[in-house]
């Protein structure tokens, strides 16, 4: 094989295919446009951050000591106080009526027992909503821990202090939510518009009937293959540094990495989902086919088995092997480490590699599988 002539075949193919999608600017606009409606739509609807949560108040005390305790138990933006009832029946109703969520009963007697060193109070959850009941059991542990701390300085001073814990947080210091979410978001979306723009080439050919003229030429199938595939990795780059610049502007996502290392690992990323495309294409020969398996082979492991919401080491053993044949795993993984902790090359080494490999297979699978002539 003429090296020299096997790259001009391959970029007279990609000049091809480049013209072929500059005529469809549907298909430019749906490539640019729809990583970016969809980042902004799963940023702010997918969030793990409990807020503003409607809560009853029964206080059946009322002396200085339980009104102090109502108000420091909703003085911040987690509890949102809607009502104040009379009994512990009423907040069950509003729970059944979807009105609230939490309910905070001090019973009477409070302030003369918490004198005593002996104060009990209630703390009723609808756990119909187990993530916001987690929250509401931790945010309330947190609370008895931090109010006993307090009450223990009133009565014996500094001795209190004994023992002082102060944590720190790094890397995500406010711990927000969507500071690790949105690394896995462009991951997902990445992973499904990659697989399905390039799921389309080759099963396009084949329904408008151009197929016949590229038999009729000399060009070899691997040269087909990847002047079908650097167009799109163009396209697919781009998309990519649209929705990068979209999480650091809109979401306030860091990027504290190498930026070298974050292109790089993002090209072989690139790489292994469009030539998994390309393997759809070759295989389906029919658009609504090629469209209908790249979501779903694109959307549901990178969504379910990447680690983006799910913890890989929480998963069935089985389940945990399977998860390094998704190259989302490897982009998830790679993305948290590169924009959130400055992780360095040797990090990356394990991603990179399964990469390559499966970009590789896919390549090698399309090609094989390229007919050079009619059925």
């Amino acid at each position: 094989m003429n090296p020299r002539r096997f790259v001009v075949r391959v970029f007279a193919m990609a000049r091809k295919e480049w013209m072929h999608l500059g005529r469809d600017r549907a298909t430019v606009l749906f490539a640019l446009g729809m990583p970016v409606i969809l980042l902004v739509l799963f940023g702010y609807a997918v969030s793990f951050d409990i807020d503003h949560i409607p809560t009853v108040l029964v206080d059946e005390d009322w002396t200085p000591e339980s009104r102090s305790l109502a108000s420091h138990f909703s003085s911040g933006a987690t509890f949102e106080l809607v009502a104040t009832v009379g009994s512990a029946r009423e907040v069950e109703r509003l729970f059944r009526e979807g009105h609230a969520k939490v309910g905070l009963v001090i019973p009477k007697g409070y302030g003369r027992e918490l004198a005593r060193g002996n104060g009990r109070v209630q703390l009723l959850v609808d756990a119909s909503d187990n993530m916001t009941a987690s929250s509401v059991l931790s945010y309330a542990s947190r609370f008895n821990v931090w109010k006993n701390h307090e009450l223990l300085r009133v009565h014996f001073g500094n001795r209190a202090d004994l023992i002082e814990v102060r944590g720190r947080a790094l890397y995500n210091p406010a711990i927000r939510s969507v500071v690790f979410l949105v690394p896995g978001l462009i991951a997902m979306i990445q992973s499904m518009m990659a697989v399905i723009l390039t799921a389309l080439t080759v099963a396009r050919e084949w329904e408008r009937g151009s197929m016949e003229q590229l038999f009729a030429t000399p060009v070899g199938r691997l040269e087909i293959v990847l002047g079908k595939l650097l167009p799109y990795f163009g396209v697919a780059m781009a998309q990519l540094l649209l929705v990068l610049a979209l999480a650091t502007w809109v979401f306030g996502v860091p990027i504290r990495g190498s930026m070298v290392a974050l292109l790089g690992i993002s090209t072989l990323f690139l790489l292994a989902t469009l030539s998994q495309g390309l393997f759809i294409s070759v295989m389906a020969r029919n658009q609504m086919v090629a469209t209908q398996a790249a979501a779903v082979s694109s959307m549901l492991p990178s969504m379910l088995l990447s680690g983006f919401v799910l913890p890989i080491e929480n998963m069935p053993r089985p389940l945990q092997i399977m998860t390094n044949i998704v190259p989302a795993r490897h982009f998830v993984h790679a993305l948290r480490a590169i924009m959130l902790r400055d992780a360095d090359l040797s990090v990356l080494g394990r991603d990179a590699f399964a990469l390559v490999v499966f970009a590789l297979v896919m390549l090698v699978l399309a090609t094989r599988r390229f007919p050079r002539r009619l059925a």
